[in-house]
């Protein structure tokens, strides 16, 4: 199993509503893209984030359904048209389980 972590750090003054919205969007890719074993999204509560305020950790069965996700017309949507205009910073870690 994989497991693809997401730490995002957005610009200062974005809106509540539009980082609702970002995760809304995020955990709905599980209903389209099957190669989602798991998905879960939220913001951070921890003084140890280095300005990190959302994290991101998505489950698959396999480094390809990995690459299919990444790759998937979905999940471009997502980051490109709510996740890229706001973003700062981003780190992604993949490990296997």
């Amino acid at each position: 199993m994989i497991v693809h972590i997401v730490l995002f750090k957005w610009q200062e003054g974005t809106s509540s509503e539009t980082l609702e919205s970002v995760v809304k969007s995020l955990e709905a890719l599980k209903d389209k893209i099957p190669e989602i074993l798991e998905i879960s999204c939220g913001q951070n509560f921890s003084e140890r984030a280095k300005g990190f305020e959302h994290g991101l950790m998505v489950k698959f069965s396999d480094r390809t359904a990995l690459t299919t996700y990444a790759s998937h017309p979905a999940h471009l949507e997502v980051v490109n048209n709510l996740i890229r205009p706001i973003l700062v910073d981003i780190i992604a870690l993949d490990y296997e389980i």
